[in-house]
């Protein structure tokens, strides 16, 4: 007898004996049961391991097997604690008392959520048909509060390198395995996200108006009542506007936040336009979540990296033919085979892949950045790939500002992310924005000195630059080269490229 004929007969004998945790978890044993392949096959794509036979040292052959190739290893799943001692036991991590008071809070959230129950949240219907209508009536009136049961969430907040995506990594990797509603996203792709939603609401609403708000709070709860937010902050009134009132519903839905931001509730968008009305949210973040300060005093990014060999400079035959190796060592991994020109759609617009299979692609530089490309086209493409090459990346000059910056943006979509990436290069990567280093103006400026010190890094990895001028733009171009050196370190190897 099929499953799926086995499913209704199942289900109503447990109803009448367990509780309805117990059953989602033995309905989900079931489903697992029947497609052990399929199971088996996502947790190939989302696990990777480290395969090295010694280290890389300059001036010899490269050979593949230096790089960090799909594991088959597959453990149970840990606590946040467990892991913690888990990866200082390996090395991977560095004991730390403070760090591991904060794990203690992650573990108290962990075992919480354990006992919760969350609410069930049905969807908005998607269309704006008459039977729509009366469905929409029959949903009744949104929640005026919290479910009395629902656990306290986290607000970890620390300046750079204090690990806060670290630990949120380590937080949702460990939930436990009968939450299958959860999210974790960086807060600038949930805002694009929420935007859409709220104009696709808003049309469908049409000329009889009404909340837009309310019905997209309900349908992101409907999809995750765990989620969690990383790099949180808030510098547009579009936004301010549209989080005071989403984040009241999406707690009275039972929605349990986890957030990190490198400030603390009180200082979000400050001087901000109309901030007062933002007032309410940051009440409410303080209420309901435990707000934690993250600084030790240690900063984790200075500590100093064994480096995977992911990065190959100059652009010559002997290391193209070495980086296209390392790409089909990745592609033959996969069940489909490399498809070329793969359509990407975004806004109404298409993005094509050059080569990819589906969690790995490969781009050169300029089918990335000798375009028009947005940040919602960058969190797009590794939204759907793990692992990423970039070929051709040239040094870059004050003539290809633009090109820099979009490449910024790609770095930072690809750090927010995740994703392991692959970059051939015309110089070192951490020098493809540097001035000539023989020019008599290549001095630092004093404030350029100040953020560099602050992320860790020093003029002789990436030397000057006087392609950037603004305090947005020098940050911005600190912090990407402080995420390449992050992204070319052993242990992003070993944890990065999972989707």
């Amino acid at each position: 007898m099929r499953l799926s004929s086995l499913r209704p007969h199942v289900t109503a004998s447990l109803q009448r004996r367990i509780p309805a945790a117990a059953l989602r978890h033995r309905t989900a044993a079931i489903r697992a049961a029947a497609r052990p392949g399929v199971v088996q096959n996502c947790r190939h794509n989302s696990s990777v391991s480290l395969q090295r036979d010694r280290e890389f040292s300059g001036g010899r052959e490269l050979h593949v097997r230096d790089v960090p190739l799909p594991s088959r290893n597959h453990e149970p799943p840990r606590s946040p604690l467990q892991q913690y001692y888990k990866l200082v036991e390996s090395g991977t991590l560095r004991s730390d008392d403070h760090q591991e008071r904060i794990i203690k809070k992650l573990q108290r959230l962990h075992n919480d959520l354990l006992r919760y129950e969350p609410p069930n949240v049905s969807h908005t219907p998607a269309s704006n048909s008459l039977i729509s209508r009366l469905f929409t009536r029959q949903l009744g009136a949104p929640p005026v509060a919290p479910p009395v049961n629902m656990p306290k969430g986290l607000y970890l907040y620390g300046d750079v390198g204090t690990g806060k995506t670290m630990l949120m990594d380590l937080f949702y990797n460990t939930l436990p395995p009968h939450i299958q509603r959860k999210r974790r996203v960086h807060f600038h792709a949930f805002m694009i996200d929420v935007h859409k939603r709220v104009h696709a609401m808003k049309a469908k609403l049409g000329a009889r108006g009404g909340d837009p708000i309310e019905p997209v709070a309900r349908d992101l709860a409907q999809e995750a009542y765990v989620l969690c937010f990383d790099e949180f902050q808030v510098t547009d009134i579009a936004d301010a506007m549209v989080l005071r009132q989403l984040f009241e519903k999406l707690i009275n839905f039972g929605v349990v936040c986890v957030i990190t931001s490198n400030r603390h509730p009180d200082e979000l968008y400050k001087n901000g336009i109309q901030r007062q009305s933002f007032i309410p949210c940051i009440e409410l973040l303080k209420e309901h979540l435990e707000v934690t300060d993250l600084d030790s005093g240690t900063d984790y990014r200075r500590i100093p990296r064994t480096l995977s060999h992911v990065y190959y400079d100059p652009i010559t035959p002997e290391n193209r033919s070495e980086f296209d190796k390392i790409f089909k060592a990745f592609t033959s991994h996969s069940e489909e085979p490399v498809v070329r020109n793969r359509k990407l759609h975004v806004w109404g617009r298409e993005i094509l892949v050059p080569e990819s299979t589906e969690t790995v692609a490969k781009f050169s530089f300029q089918d990335l950045c000798g375009k028009p490309m947005s940040a919602a086209d960058y969190i797009e493409i590794t939204k759907n790939f793990g692992t990423i090459f970039v070929t051709d990346v040239p040094k870059m000059s004050l003539s290809q500002k633009d090109m820099a910056r979009r490449f910024i943006t790609f770095i930072d979509a690809c750090y927010e992310s995740k994703t392991k990436l692959f970059v051939l290069s015309e110089v070192p990567i951490y020098q493809i924005f540097s001035d000539d280093p023989n020019a008599k103006d290549g001095e630092i400026s004093d404030h350029m000195r100040s953020v560099m010190d602050d992320l860790g890094l020093s003029s002789d990895i990436i030397g000057t630059s006087s392609m950037f001028t603004g305090d947005e733009e020098l940050f911005a171009f600190a912090r990407c080269c402080s995420r390449l050196v992050q992204m070319g370190s052993k242990e992003w190897a070993e944890t990065a490229g999972a989707r």
